[in-house]
């Protein structure tokens, strides 16, 4: 089947999608855009989380055709061009990037709480992160990046 839908504010079409795929398959494999990442595959990491018509989801749950005709927001889509989105910087800046395979969901996961809260509290930010797993970073150097990235939000 072919899907239409608008990933990053731009207009999109993949063909011969099957009926089963996940809308995370054809985003990294139809569409070329990697930065969401296939951890799991059954919505227990959070590494593939992307906006779906402003709502966060795992986009290995989604079935590709359920996205057709909507819109979604990826991690690439945060940045301005070669600019980060200040969510991002603060993840570079505090250090809590290391495999980089938990980020693109940390990221937006970080971004939809700031846009919901933009001055969380350590027990707020623990639990609007709670289904993002990191093998690497221990999470401290993560919830330093988002009390950055709040800080920053707070201006």
């Amino acid at each position: 089947m072919r899907i239409e839908l608008t990933v990053n504010g731009a207009h999109h079409e993949a063909d011969d999608v099957w009926e089963g795929e996940s809308l995370l398959y054809a985003l990294r494999e139809r569409l070329g855009l990697p930065g969401s990442k296939n951890a799991c595959e059954q919505g227990e990491c959070g590494s593939c989380t992307v906006y779906l018509d402003g709502l966060p989801v795992c986009s290995c749950l989604v079935a590709a055709g359920q996205a057709a005709g909507r819109e979604v927001a990826t991690v690439e889509g945060l940045a301005d061009g070669d600019e980060l989105h200040p969510v991002q910087q603060a993840f570079v800046d505090n250090g809590a990037v290391q495999c980089g395979f938990c980020t693109p969901g940390l990221v937006v996961t970080t971004h939809d709480l700031l846009e919901r809260n933009p001055a969380p509290s350590d027990p707020e930010i623990r639990e609007a992160l709670a289904g993002n797993l990191c093998r690497c970073t221990g999470y401290e150097k993560i919830m330093d990046a988002v009390r950055t990235a709040a800080a920053g939000a707070e201006r």
